[in-house]
């Protein structure tokens, strides 16, 4: 289990690091804003984008939150990365920009497996733990 809690943890760390901190960092620059308009999206869109993405990421590295919601963070990064790769493909064609996202989408399939065999485990830990009793 300690693989799939440093792998967690360090796939985890990344997305919120490029999808928590940075867009919180950047989204209001003039480059961001323009990467925007280039894409054919309203200005607003871009405020939205960086909003949600800071608090999926937090939902993911916090252990706070629901099981559900985290479920529903891990599916919207996802929608987020195929739609990236799908708007960058379109605008700037084949190329780096259009595949990129689906490198962060493969580091989020890291997280998202490893944060299963770890509730697989303490759930097989819990069930060990009352048959004893």
């Amino acid at each position: 289990m300690k693989k799939y809690k440093i792998s967690f943890w360090v796939a985890t760390s990344l997305i919120f690091l490029f999808q928590g901190v940075m867009p919180a960092l950047t989204s209001q620059t003039e480059m961001a804003r323009e990467g925007i308009r280039q894409l054919g999206y309203p200005e607003y869109f871009g405020t939205m984008l960086a909003i949600a993405k800071v608090m999926g990421s937090l939902v993911l590295l916090l252990p706070m939150f629901s099981r559900r919601l985290k479920e529903w963070a891990y599916a919207g990064f996802t929608f987020d990365f195929i739609a990236a790769c799908i708007s960058n493909g379109v605008v700037y064609g084949i190329g780096f920009e259009a595949f990129s996202p689906l490198i962060v989408l493969a580091i989020l399939g890291i997280s998202y497996v490893s944060y299963h065999k770890l509730q697989e485990d303490q759930m097989d830990s819990s069930s060990r733990m009352i048959s004893t009793l």
